[in-house]
């Protein structure tokens, strides 16, 4: 009789963990930004990116103020040209809690133009082209679990004496519903100096 009661509560769980691992999965789908890896050890790296246009908006509570949303219509047709752009990853964010947070813009939209956004307080941005350090992390990303991941890797940089410019930049892969162990953090800082020859 338990058996029977609970076994609809197992399979219940196990179709939403499946449809979680496979909604995370569908990430990979998403358009990302291109990189190469100049050197890795364990869960740092210094990366080359590309120059990439973002949409950018001011952020509050991570999010809790409506930043994504604001975001989010922008792409779903929010702008000048009634366009809709597809979602890409990460989300970004500056600000352990409260900055600025970014939608990359696809590069094919990029090259053509971005259309403008509607709302005033979404504007359009870059993100420069240059060498970041990188410092991957999983969990629920909260302002603690920032500090920390941002401290490793101001650590991991100043052991190897190279020359930091700006603030770190927080990285998202997943949405909200994915579970801790499997979601993509990572804090991004950009540095001048690269010499990735340095243990």
């Amino acid at each position: 009789m338990v058996e029977t009661s609970g076994y609809p509560l197992k399979i219940t769980l196990m179709l939403v963990f499946l449809s979680t691992l496979f909604g995370s999965c569908k990430r990979e789908a998403y358009e990302s930004p291109a990189y190469r890896i100049e050197k890795t050890q364990g869960d740092f790296e210094i990366r080359r990116y590309p120059e990439s246009t973002l949409a950018t908006t001011s952020m509050k509570q991570r999010g809790a103020d409506g930043s994504f949303m604001r975001l989010f219509r922008f792409i779903s047709g929010r702008n000048e040209q009634s366009e809709k752009i597809s979602m890409t990853v990460p989300v970004l964010m500056s600000g352990v809690e409260s900055g600025t947070m970014s939608f990359v813009v696809p590069k094919k939209i990029a090259l053509k133009g971005v259309p403008r956004p509607a709302d005033p307080s979404v504007r359009i941005t870059t993100m420069p082209e240059g060498d970041y350090a990188t410092y991957r992390f999983s969990g629920r990303a909260g302002t603690l679990q920032n500090e920390a991941a941002a401290k490793k890797l101001s650590l991991w940089i100043s052991e190897r004496h190279l020359v930091t410019e700006g603030a770190p930049m927080f990285a998202s892969y997943n949405p909200p519903w994915t579970p801790g162990f499997m979601r993509r953090n990572e804090v991004l800082i950009r540095i001048n100096g690269c010499n990735p020859a340095i243990p």
